[in-house]
């Protein structure tokens, strides 16, 4: 089976930035995404929030120069201010034209 090398963009944030991380997803050429509602601890410890409800994970399969965009607009635009993380897989994906 043919597969196409693409890019997966893992995003886990806080919940009221699902709206606006995932129009800029898809202003930044990413095609669809998925969200689920996450939690877990990291170097900070449980998540604390003022903010209801759990964290979300946003991600997409896009091509590496869309990957490259939106983690860059990631990091200066919500980095400083926000909980958010963000990291970059590769995977080869069947029918990988609907990404691009």
């Amino acid at each position: 089976m043919e597969t196409v090398n693409l890019k997966m963009v893992t995003l886990v944030a806080e919940p009221v930035l699902e709206e606006k991380l995932t129009d800029k997803l898809l202003e930044l050429g990413a095609k669809g995404f998925t969200v689920t509602d996450s939690r877990g601890r990291g170097s900070r410890g449980i998540r604390a929030s003022e903010v209801p409800g759990q964290s979300v994970r946003i991600e997409a399969v896009v091509s590496a120069k869309v990957a490259d965009a939106i983690l860059e607009h990631v990091s200066r635009a919500f980095f400083p201010n926000y909980a958010v993380i963000a990291w970059l897989t590769s995977v080869d994906v069947v029918r990988g034209e609907k990404y691009v």
